[in-house]
């Protein structure tokens, strides 16, 4: 199967922008991914774009022609909505559209504008992407179900919350230099332990933040960047996407993420490597315990066994497995619509080495990211490998 070019990106800083659409901020990002790729709006065959809570933040529904006006984009538009995974799941569709050989050049991204809700408004649209029958209307939140995950997890398999306070740890360290990083301030693990409780085990800095925020990238053809003479440096090999039971009292087992096995298991065929291969990684990291199910389920590491890694220092920045060198969603920010695109475009400038933090993996050539929905419900995984390599 043929591979997909990522021919630019783009991404707004993540944060707070309450005065700012998620229009504006897309119209940014898409016209830097333009820029980049140095591809006209008018070259584009397609646009998937990915939101999740824009009837809640903006009462603003049909998004797809709106985000295409923004982006100065005359071409069929789609918006997914997969709930934290949506712009992961639109950058998808844009391979498999290219792969399919109904375009050369797809658009792709996603936004949110969270930051204008207050916390329980903002609490209640994320809620959204639970059951609405047997979670929501028992007064679960995400912090809720995450910690539900995280402390099973620690039944079956051991682990403290100091353990969890070195990924935070580490995703801070990492997103210190990282201008668009909502966060650009490093904590210790005494600030972790100490922080206010937000559901037990996690506290205040285990938590990713509401964030508003945009991404966007250009995919091409392999055949049109050889026709137009692109100078593309990282292509899109392999993807995978996987679904799993909404609630997690329906599924097999609480703290693991079947999902993301199999996705993560079709991406790595799709790409012809396995997880070994795999030099740098952007995992989904929307609590510390969601980082440790990743690398698990991704076959970095045995059940039971990535709840040490950071502590360890194995996936530090100068670690065996460079893990969320942006920050992750914990410091980098989580505008969950833009959040799946967001580790495309950071992780497209790791491998090609215009990322601050580019010079701890200078020889990295394959990466991978992880991008979940709900409590894994929806997976989506996309491997990424430098053109030359």
């Amino acid at each position: 199967m043929s591979d997909v070019h990522i021919a630019g990106v783009g991404m707004t800083k993540f944060g707070a922008s309450p005065e700012r659409t998620a229009r504006d901020l897309f119209a940014q990002a898409a016209g830097e991914a333009f820029d980049d790729s140095g591809l006209d709006p008018d070259a584009v065959e397609e646009l998937f774009y990915g939101n999740f809570m824009g009837e809640f933040a903006e009462t603003q529904g049909h998004q797809g022609p709106l985000m295409a006006d923004a982006a100065s984009v005359s071409a069929p538009a789609t918006r997914i909505e997969s709930a934290c995974a949506s712009s992961g799941v639109a950058v998808r569709y844009g391979v498999n559209h290219i792969r399919s050989g109904a375009a050369d050049v797809v658009l792709v991204g996603g936004a949110e504008r969270m930051k204008n809700l207050s916390t329980p408004e903002g609490t209640r649209a994320l809620s959204a992407a639970a059951d609405a029958l047997y979670e929501v209307k028992a007064g679960v939140t995400f912090p809720g179900a995450y910690s539900l995950m995280a402390n099973k997890y620690f039944d079956e398999f051991g682990g403290t919350r100091e353990d969890l306070a070195h990924v935070a740890v580490k995703n801070h360290e990492h997103a210190v230099e990282n201008d668009l990083a909502q966060f650009n301030r490093a904590i210790s693990v005494e600030d972790v332990l100490e922080a206010p409780t937000v559901s037990a085990p996690f506290g205040l800095y285990d938590c990713s933040p509401m964030s508003d925020g945009a991404a966007a990238a250009v995919l091409v053809s392999e055949a049109f960047a050889e026709d137009h003479g692109m100078e593309t440096d990282v292509k899109i090999t392999g993807v995978g996407q996987a679904s799993d039971s909404l609630a997690l009292q329906d599924r097999v087992s609480i703290p693991e993420t079947p999902a993301a096995v199999e996705a993560g298991e079709t991406a790595y065929e799709d790409a012809g490597i396995e997880p070994s291969d795999v030099d740098v990684a952007e995992v989904h990291d929307c609590f510390t315990i969601a980082e440790v199910l990743a690398l698990e389920s991704l076959g970095f590491y045995e059940p039971g066994e990535a709840i040490t890694a950071a502590r360890d220092g194995e996936t530090a920045i100068d670690g065996e497995l460079p893990v969320n060198l942006s920050g992750g969603l914990k410091a980098k920010g989580h505008p969950v619509g833009a959040t799946g695109c967001a580790q495309i475009s950071e992780l497209t400038k790791l491998l090609r080495g215009d990322h601050v933090n580019s010079d701890a993996v200078s020889d990295a050539e394959i990466g991978l990211t992880h991008n979940a929905g709900g409590t894994v419900a929806s997976c989506v995984v996309h491997v990424l490998e430098e053109v030359d390599a």
